[in-house]
């Protein structure tokens, strides 16, 4: 927990990194006679047999167009069947949909290879101001799996090189929570915390600040 000295002297962002192209599962094609990828339709087929469901979320191989079901389960009794997801599978809610095409563990299990994708949007929130800041801290959410590594998005986004991150991180002027080694390589999760000691920055209003908020002076 920050103490009070903390907060006066800490500008907090939350940082929500929002992936732009689901995974592509790879899957033997028989429209192109071997493997190709495959990218979801955003659409879900269901079938019913008395009491027990199927579902599948419908994908088209990129190249030929011919169809492939993925299973998203298989003779579930509806009882069994969380009504919130029974009403997304019946009305092909959008947002159920894309969610569930970020399934990795799903796709891994039923392809042979899973392409991810880099591009990604942030929505970068304002959670606490105070003048005279000399600490920055990132609050880091991925409602969906992400592939971009903390160092590339910290670069990408604060326009400094990954090896003057390294220093910062080696020197102790920026640290992470959960505190794990070598956090600059690994994948962003929802909860991280970053923060940086900007004490000897002399231009943090005037540059680090646009970039960490979104929003020019």
């Amino acid at each position: 927990m920050e103490d009070q000295d903390d907060m006066c002297t800490t500008l907090r962002v939350r940082w929500t990194i929002i992936p732009q192209t689901a995974p592509q599962p790879w899957i033997a094609c028989s429209g192109c006679g071997g493997l190709s990828a495959f990218r979801s339709s955003g659409k879900i087929r269901l079938n019913a047999n008395g009491r027990r469901l199927d579902a599948w979320l419908i994908y088209k191989c990129v190249t030929c167009d011919r169809t492939w079901n993925r299973p998203v389960f298989e003779r579930q009794n509806v009882r069994d069947i969380n009504p919130i997801v029974l009403e997304a599978l019946q009305s092909n809610d959008p947002h159920w949909i894309r969610t569930e095409t970020f399934n990795l563990e799903a796709l891994r299990r039923r392809s042979q290879r899973v392409d991810e994708f880099p591009e990604f949007e942030i929505d970068k929130e304002m959670l606490h101001e105070t003048p005279d800041w000399t600490r920055l801290e990132l609050e880091l959410m991925a409602p969906l799996p992400v592939s971009i590594r903390l160092d590339r998005l910290l670069a990408s986004e604060l326009q400094i090189s990954r090896a003057r991150l390294q220093s910062l991180h080696d020197g102790g002027a920026l640290r992470t929570q959960p505190d794990r080694a070598d956090p600059l390589r690994r994948r962003i999760k929802t909860g991280t915390l970053v923060s940086i000691d900007l004490t000897s920055e002399a231009e943090r209003e005037q540059v680090w600040r646009p970039l960490v908020t979104g929003h020019p002076l």
